[in-house]
């Protein structure tokens, strides 16, 4: 079976459940709508993403860690599939946001001005070529026009204390929207194709997206990668092909699931030659038997320095029910009840103790670096 696996930058869980073309796919595919990101921020989420591990674990904890992923001991996706025959192609935003290792061909898109319908329409003919020669393929598809039009428009324009872009959030909606419009088009226009060159009999399509992104939800974070709140780590995705049922999953899972998912899917074993994957196969999900596990996330608050730090000064745990966070920078500490604050407006770390004491705990195994 072949592979063909789209990010879509930036896109919230909130708008894709209501997308016209996210819509028409979820009702045919297996399609997880709380998936916690490992970081908010694309380097790091897509290294969790490609290792089924996290970045404390990897090295990519930071986006200034990309180069320190540790490949001799955590074995990235396309390495699996280039081992097992694949041809391996990724079009990328840019050479930082995934392990290269596995790969035969890298390449970045110009972000600004390449027309990413045609140029992925263009790959689609030729790796159904490559099919058609009876070669097996992974091709890795990016999405980025949200990213740049969040980067020209609002990172390039305002700060993360700006009080004009802080007091429109109307206007922040709208021009997210019309980005995610544009993101919804395409993504209908991709599958569109698929279905036509009966991708579907052969191939899985693995659809994500790596994080979220801020409307000014939150004073500090005009966009992405400051905070460890749901509007930035909650992503989502999707698994399409024609031997898997439809389903629509709410529980909490971890975008470290992903990778073995896709492995299990593929009947590629795991190579015990590497350090064991923190990520679970999400097929006990779609088969109906899966159980939640808590997530864990990290993020580098650059305060008021406008650089992000070295390291993550913001952690998080998440069950389904209770996100606890600590901000490295002041050791201040929150505690959330998604249930009834889903927008954690409320710190009820004082009313409720024990759970707090219990997922501070939590934190701390999640944290220990080997």
């Amino acid at each position: 079976m072949n592979l063909i696996f789209i990010t879509i930058d930036g896109a919230r869980t909130d708008r894709i459940i209501k997308g016209n073309s996210f819509q028409k796919i979820i009702a045919k595919s297996a399609f997880f709508s709380k998936v916690i990101a490992y970081a908010p921020y694309t380097i790091a989420a897509m290294h969790a993403v490609f290792s089924g591990a996290y970045g404390n674990k990897t090295g990519v904890n930071s986006y200034w860690s990309n180069i320190k992923f540790k490949k001799d001991r955590y074995k990235s996706l396309a390495k699996y599939l280039q081992d097992e025959g694949y041809v391996t192609y990724a079009d990328v935003i840019n050479k930082l946001v995934l392990p290269h290792d596995g790969f035969d061909e890298f390449v970045v898109h110009d972000e600004l001005h390449d027309n990413l319908t045609e140029r992925h329409l263009s790959l689609l003919d030729k790796f159904n070529n490559l099919r058609r020669e009876g070669k097996k393929f992974f091709l890795y598809l990016h999405y980025s026009n949200i990213h740049t039009g969040i980067m020209e428009q609002v990172l390039k324009k305002y700060d993360n204390f700006s009080q004009e872009y802080f007091s429109n959030r109307e206007k922040n909606e709208i021009f997210y929207d019309k980005l995610f419009a544009a993101a919804d088009e395409y993504l209908g226009t991709i599958i569109s194709q698929c279905e036509n060159l009966d991708f579907l009999n052969d191939t899985l399509i693995v659809i994500i997206s790596d994080h979220g992104i801020s409307v000014g939800d939150k004073l500090g974070e005009r966009a992405y990668g400051v905070f460890c709140y749901d509007y930035t780590l909650v992503s989502n995705a999707l698994f399409y092909h024609k031997k898997i049922h439809q389903i629509s999953v709410k529980d909490q899972v971890r975008s470290i699931d992903i990778l073995p998912t896709i492995l299990e899917i593929l009947s590629i074993p795991i190579d015990k030659k590497y350090e064991i994957m923190q990520g679970e196969s999400l097929m006990s999900f779609i088969n109906g038997n899966g159980k939640s596990k808590i997530a864990f996330s990290q993020s580098g608050n650059p305060l008021n320095t406008g650089q992000p730090p070295k390291e993550p000064n913001v952690w998080a745990v998440r069950t389904n029910e209770w996100k606890f966070i600590r901000n490295i920078h002041d050791q201040s500490e929150e505690l959330y009840s998604l249930n009834d604050d889903p927008k954690e407006e409320n710190n009820v770390i004082t009313k409720f103790p024990e759970i707090a004491n219990t997922l501070r705990k939590e934190l701390e195994r999640q944290n220990v670096n080997t």
